[in-house]
């Protein structure tokens, strides 16, 4: 093949890989190329050199087999299944880029973080109120994290790295090659390993997808934090500014309409016309005297009654 993506494909194709349930499907090489795990670094140590599969002619930088890479990441899943409990799984990242990642693999897995400045002797200085005694270790970067890799080693602690191509191996016992300098990368293999290690117990299944996205894992700038909080503020100072213009814009819209309304009560052609108290008495006194008096509860008798005469008698004769 002419590009690592060809390559990767007939990874993906081969029917060996096809028929194991470990072998990594076209949604995960998709995630490994997107995240640039492949992309080495222009050095390469002489340890590294079975996984690189060749370098670009542009920037010099070596291209990590894909499907060693794969073969790894599964091998130090078994590793730490193996681990009867959890916490005696120590993860350690010295760079910010793996920090995150590193206590996000704890959370999911239940083993234990390392993800700030590692203190020296916590692995070999029993007096130490941090003292740790692990059963396993994954480092970020051995480079970095050169401290604990020899504690490790002097305590006879199992090693698993994640190694570039200049990356030293000494005293590493599972190296999983792929890029470690990127935040996307880094987020990307320890979320993978974390989904193997939950679908080894048989705490999710292989034909669902996680439920956890790889967003979590990635290490965030601060900058960017700040960034999206001032955007926020701003939005909620731009949303009070519109709430009291338009609460102002309806009172002055209340005030005009008063206004108008008291200068129309005013005028003279809309004013009512009233009436005394004593006129309306005199009203009432002059046209209506006789409705007033009259008493409707005892009516009068009237005049001619029919009981007053006998009925006439009906003519026989005729």
């Amino acid at each position: 093949p002419n590009s690592p993506f060809q390559f990767a494909e007939l990874a993906v194709r081969r029917p060996k890989m096809a028929s194991s349930p470990l072998s990594f499907k076209e949604d995960d090489l998709k995630l490994l190329l997107a995240a640039r795990t492949h992309v080495g670094s222009e050095n390469v140590n002489a340890h590294m050199q079975k996984y690189v599969w060749r370098r670009r002619q542009e920037g010099g930088a070596h291209i990590i087999n894909i499907g060693k890479t794969w073969e790894k990441l599964m091998l130090a899943a078994r590793v730490i299944v193996a681990i009867e409990n959890p916490e005696d799984v120590v993860a350690v990242s010295g760079t910010q880029m793996g920090q995150r990642a590193v206590y996000k693999f704890a959370q999911n897995t239940g083993s234990s973080y390392i993800a700030s400045r590692y203190t020296p002797g916590t692995f070999t200085n029993q007096i130490q109120k941090k003292y740790l005694e692990p059963r396993l270790l994954i480092v970020t970067d051995p480079y970095i994290d050169h401290q604990p890799v020899k504690e490790a080693a002097y305590a006879n602690i199992p090693v698993i790295a994640l190694c570039d191509t200049n990356s030293p191996v000494r005293y590493v016992d599972i190296a999983i090659p792929c890029n470690n300098k990127s935040k996307h990368s880094l987020a990307l293999m320890y979320w993978l390993l974390a989904r193997e290690v939950n679908r080894l117990r048989g705490a999710i299944s292989r034909a669902e997808p996680w439920d956890v996205v790889v967003d979590l894992f990635m290490y965030r700038e601060p900058e960017d934090e700040e960034k999206k909080a001032e955007a926020a503020a701003t939005a909620e100072a731009e949303a009070a500014e519109a709430a009291a213009a338009a609460e102002k814009a309806a009172a002055e819209k209340k005030a005009e309409f008063d206004a108008g309304f008291a200068d129309l009560k005013e005028s003279s052609t809309f004013a009512p016309t009233t009436t005394t108290a004593t006129e309306g008495k005199a009203v009432v006194g002059s046209e209506f005297a006789g409705v007033v008096d009259q008493t409707w509860a005892a009516p009068t008798a009237e005049a001619g009654s029919w009981g007053d005469s006998p009925a006439p008698m009906p003519d026989m004769g005729q």
